[in-house]
């Protein structure tokens, strides 16, 4: 009998794993051949002094698995198994570009657009209210929800975006997903013919390597001062208009009401023609009040307005929905009646709750305080550090502004620099959907405000100073 090897003083694993892994591995190394037959489990647990049910969970998981079989009254064999025809090496070699740390440097300050201060957020009440949704619907966390998302959310947004963004739509109109990339392409998934898009350049890169990558038709449009170019949408023959008229990303522009209303007369002219309003950070306005979205002047049903709570709670929630014209809708429900929901039903009536006690819009003032008090300071600092060297295009909405530096130094140089000197920024160059001239003397960047203490800003300026003209 061939030994079976175990080592009663390893704690880290049991007896019964150990005799399993042992015989596994003389099976796989043809230590035992086909049909040889096993000991017993009374003369193995014997030999090895265990209990015949460890024996058994050991023969019973390699039965499980194809290892041996079992022939009644006769014991146990070793079953005939396939080898591989090329057993590679199983260490792994990650390639460096590959390779990830686990947590970032402490030093690193952020002037990213992408994220958004939790100091504020209310965490204790969104605990309590989600303990409140699992009392309340504990029969619904056990079924698969509604592939657009649970009706009794998606009457709350309804509500909550007629009141604050002027959006016109029933419960039913909304679809809820994780993220605006999944609801763009479930959006081109449901058209009859290929569309051809017409999209913000600069832009969100993320949405036009989306579309790209779904073999899409994609046109970048130039902007000029108020958004979009509407006469080069229409020479783009495009039936898809991608927008961000509240606060262009990431140019900061708000689209006024004349340029809104070409952009409608655009798609109202021929059929099949829609606008998609992503209105990402539009709950935060300074100075003056929000303004309203471009849906809330559609009267035909062309607009299909896309939101998030990335922005307004935190990008890690992953909810955002859009609001689908009745022609879409049908289409999309034909589409889309299986697909199992993307988000956390739980999380999502969490959401519901906190926006129906009022705690979303009392978050909300308070972060639009905090949001304008960074903002003030930052430009400020940003003044008083580079003076004549700087220029800020200073629109008071949302959590991020432009800004334009006098520098010799090029693209791949700064993003180089900001590396070293622990500043996360982005340059104008990750949002161009075009290629640009990187040496004509200035360089524009994304600045972002919220995730930066006050405490920091004047080291993270001091910082950028550096790592442009030092």
């Amino acid at each position: 009998m061939i030994l079976i090897k175990i080592d009663k003083n390893n704690p880290s694993e049991n007896l019964y794993k150990q005799i399993y892994n042992d015989i596994k591995q003389k099976i796989l190394n043809n230590k035992f051949h086909v049909n040889d037959k096993l000991p017993s489990k009374r003369q193995l647990a014997e030999s090895l002094r265990v209990s015949i049910n460890t024996v058994t969970h050991a023969y019973e998981q390699l039965l499980a698995e194809g290892y041996i079989y079992s022939v009644e009254r006769s014991g146990y064999f070793v079953e005939e198994i396939t080898k591989f025809t090329n057993q590679l090496d199983t260490t792994i070699d990650l390639p460096p570009e590959l390779k990830e740390s686990e947590t970032e440097s402490k030093d690193v300050l952020s002037l990213s657009h992408m994220t958004a201060d939790i100091s504020l957020f209310p965490f204790s009440k969104w605990l309590r209210l989600k303990r409140q949704a699992l009392s309340y619907h504990e029969k619904e966390l056990t079924q698969i929800t509604h592939p657009q998302g649970p009706y009794t959310v998606r009457k709350t947004l309804a509500k909550l975006i007629a009141l604050t963004r002027g959006v016109t739509c029933l419960p039913e109109q909304i679809v809820i997903s994780a993220g605006t990339q999944p609801l763009i392409e479930q959006l081109m998934t449901i058209q009859e013919n290929q569309p051809i898009l017409a999209v913000e350049n600069p832009g969100y890169s993320r949405v036009y390597a989306l579309l790209k990558r779904l073999n899409l038709d994609v046109h970048p449009i130039n902007l000029d001062d108020e958004g979009i170019d509407v006469v080069q949408i229409e020479k783009s023959k495009a039936n898809f208009a991608y927008v961000t008229p509240s606060h262009q990303f990431p140019t900061g522009i708000i689209m006024p009401i004349s340029r809104r209303i070409e952009l409608l007369n655009w798609a109202h002219k021929v059929e099949g023609r829609y606008i998609i309003e992503d209105d990402y950070d539009s709950e935060f306005k300074y100075e003056t009040d929000s303004i309203p979205s471009l849906q809330s002047l559609d009267k035909q049903q062309r607009v299909i307005y896309i939101g998030t709570f990335s922005k307004s709670l935190f990008p890690s929630l992953r909810v955002s929905y859009m609001v689908l014209p009745i022609h879409l809708l049908k289409k999309y429900r034909e589409n889309f009646s299986s697909l199992m929901p993307y988000n956390n039903t739980l999380t999502l009536y969490t959401l519901h709750y906190f926006i129906e006690s009022g705690a979303y819009n009392r978050h909300i003032k308070r972060m639009n305080k905090l949001y304008e008090t960074k903002r003030t300071i930052l430009i400020q600092e940003l003044e008083k550090t580079f003076g004549h060297l700087i220029k800020i295009n200073d629109i008071p909405a949302g959590l991020h502004f432009t800004a334009v530096f006098k520098t010799d130094k090029n693209y791949d140089t700064i993003e180089q620099r900001a590396v070293e000197y622990q500043l996360e920024i982005y340059t104008l160059r990750r949002f161009l959907l075009t290629k640009i001239d990187e040496n004509n003397g200035s360089i524009k960047l994304i600045i972002g405000f919220a995730n930066i203490t006050q405490e920091d800003i004047p080291e993270a300026v001091n910082r950028l100073y550096k790592i442009l003209y030092d």
